[in-house]
């Protein structure tokens, strides 16, 4: 007796053990994978890249040089989305989502790379993928042609590929250009034949799937009445009153308790010169040319709701605000067109989702690992999470596990990632010829003594702030001091009592004595708040700035990689630069530095975006640590 009541309670407890996995779904979302193919074959070209050393492999790489000036890796991310897949199969997960920019720019070669890494893991381990549309994927509606200039050649040299002859002249250092049609940039119509297995088209598989001009619902739902629906001419909008342009979005359930909202952001409107404008700036322009979108996810959710779903909905744009409602410092520092802030949505965005009753909604395009949430006046909330790029610092992806009333927001970091470091040696490759040759090496080439993806992406990072970041967003005189301050002179400045800090400054550098007399001073605080000038001496003003911009990127990912006495010393320079800014009239560079740590202290204080809990009765969020 005692042996089958044993036997009753573990059956029980297995049961119920089972039951509550099967009430779980969990989602891996892979956002701006941007791959480039390394080891693919150019359909019409003899053509065949570049050997690796001590190796019989070619490959179709892009410059160091230029990635190193792109907000995007270009090559080793191909490493990084394998990693990437083969983690989510060692976690048993089983339902990925790629919200947009999984290419380079569409290109035939890409796109054909693409579909043949999903359809192995499709094959392999019964992975399935959902997709949508990115403003790389599809970078213009129609096809057209392009290619780049910046693939790496022979010798170290550039190597241009365009898929016409017409569009592009090779320069004096350059190879002669390669001609092949896999560069020209597919529209819609090849981007979702190529990639229609993966959300794009309905499926025998899928219980339910349907676009925003499918005239069923979940309860007349049929596979036949859905394929007639899933083609390009079925789904189109007008963009003006004589124009029609695609919409690829769609729902679909990917488990009984479920539905995941597709949502095709990319928006492209025609000029009088027979261009279409580029989608990148998201739902600030959706709002105005595809309004129908609002509608059809307030359908959605009324229907998702009736029938007990939970909808989790994604897209490659954000819905909120990514910068921790920075924007205004951001704007009065660095002036409206600069840090990307076109690409800001407008708050009519999340108010209109919201009372559609959205609730969750994730998001890639700007590269970055962050959480918005806006409640509207009806008491709608909506949280907009932000999913890091494979292809940027940190590089990572988010992990949604969804229960009845609750999702878990986990968020992995690629740290390990096997053969990054293969295409070094061509590399060095680059680097000695231009050292030799007339051209500067621009490039720190300490990039290929790093040790693990994560660090490389993080020397990426730091580069790009060098290259492009600083010269192309920063003030002129913000640009001209912060960079060369060292931390002490940063803490002196911080405290000191003048007007013109610039003035201030100088007097600093000329007299080593008066400059020693304010650091005696300025320590005697800092013992009285626990804190000493060694933790000041250890960075200078181009530590800050590249610290900066790794917790804009990372958020709270990156206060572990910084270090908490590096951050207790931006704290206090944060908190006395503000307090002083409010007592002593400020000098240009002093508004400028003020600024500057107000935008650190909002990117730090942000809503949790690591590890944690979504409420969904109350919409609130709770880190788990």
């Amino acid at each position: 007796m005692k042996i089958l009541l044993s036997l009753l309670i573990l059956f029980q407890l297995t049961t119920y053990h089972t039951n509550a996995q099967k009430s779980k779904t969990k989602i891996a979302f892979l956002a701006d994978v941007h791959l480039q193919d390394l080891f693919g074959e150019l359909s019409d070209s003899e053509y065949k890249g570049i050997l690796i050393p001590s190796t019989d492999k070619t490959v179709l790489m892009r410059s160091m040089e230029a990635q190193l000036h792109s907000t995007r890796i270009f090559n080793e991310n191909y490493f990084a989305f394998i990693s990437a897949l083969e983690d989510i199969v060692s976690r048993d997960i089983h339902i990925v989502a790629l919200p947009g920019d999984y290419s380079d720019d569409g290109q035939p070669l890409h796109i054909r790379g693409l579909q043949n890494i999903l359809n192995k893991y499709s094959k392999k381990y019964d992975l399935q993928f959902f997709i949508t549309t990115g403003n790389h994927d599809p970078a213009s509606p129609f096809k057209q042609e392009s290619g780049k200039s910046d693939f790496l050649g022979k010798e170290g040299k550039t190597q241009p590929i365009f898929s016409t002859p017409y569009i592009y002249k090779s320069k004096s250092n350059e190879l002669p250009v390669v001609v092949s049609s896999d560069l020209a940039k597919l529209g819609y119509s090849g981007i979702t034949k190529n990639l229609s297995n993966f959300g794009f088209t309905a499926q025998p598989k899928y219980a339910y799937w349907a676009t925003p001009f499918s005239d069923y619902t979940s309860e007349n739902y049929s596979y036949k009445k859905a394929l007639k629906a899933s083609s390009l001419e079925k789904r189109v909008y007008k963009i003006t009153p004589k124009q029609q342009m695609y919409d690829m979005s769609y729902v679909v359930e990917v488990s009984k308790n479920v539905w995941l909202l597709a949502v095709d952001g990319d928006t492209f409107v025609p000029q009088k010169n027979g261009s279409y404008t580029g989608s990148s700036i998201g739902y600030n322009n959706v709002l105005i040319h595809k309004p129908h979108l609002v509608e059809w996810v307030k359908k959605i959710v009324e229907e998702a709701n009736k029938r007990g779903k939970t909808l989790i909905a994604f897209s490659h744009f954000p819905m909120i605000d990514f910068n921790d409602d920075a924007s205004a410092e951001i704007e009065a520092l660095m002036g409206e067109e600069k840090f990307q802030l076109n690409r800001v949505p407008n708050e009519k965005v999340a108010q209109l989702f919201a009372n559609a009753g959205l609730k969750i909604h994730v998001a890639g395009h700007m590269h970055i690992n962050d959480t918005g949430i806006r409640t509207t006046a009806e008491d709608n909330t909506l949280i907009n999470i932000q999913a890091p790029s494979l292809a940027a610092y940190l590089p990572g992806y988010k992990i949604l596990t969804i229960q009845e009333s609750s999702i878990e927001v986990e968020t992995v970091v690629l740290n390990q990632v096997k053969h990054y470091n293969q295409l070094f040696s061509l590399y060095k490759t680059e680097w000695n010829r231009m050292q030799k040759s007339s051209e500067q090496a621009l490039w720190d080439s300490t990039i290929l003594e790093t040790k693990n993806y994560k660090d490389f992406t993080a020397f990426h990072l730091k580069e790009l702030v060098r290259l492009r970041f600083i010269p192309n967003d920063f003030p002129e005189t913000l640009r001209k001091y912060l960079p060369e301050l060292s931390g002490t002179t940063l803490v002196l400045l911080a405290n000191n009592a003048a007007a013109d800090t610039e003035e201030y400054l100088h007097r600093l550098q000329a007299d080593l004595d008066f400059r020693q007399t304010e650091l005696e001073k300025v320590n005697k605080s800092l013992k009285k708040i626990n804190l000493n000038l060694n933790q000041f001496k250890n960075f200078n003003g181009m530590d800050l700035i590249c610290d900066f911009y790794k917790i804009r990127g990372g958020d709270q990912l990156a206060f572990k990689e910084i270090g908490r006495k590096r951050l207790q010393a931006y704290s206090y320079l944060t908190d006395t630069f503000l307090l002083k800014q409010l007592n002593v009239p400020a000098s240009k560079l002093e508004m400028q530095l003020s600024l500057f740590f107000k935008i650190l202290k909002k990117f730090r204080n942000g809503e949790p975006s690591d590890h944690f809990l979504i409420d969904l009765k109350s919409g609130s969020v709770k880190a788990l640590h």
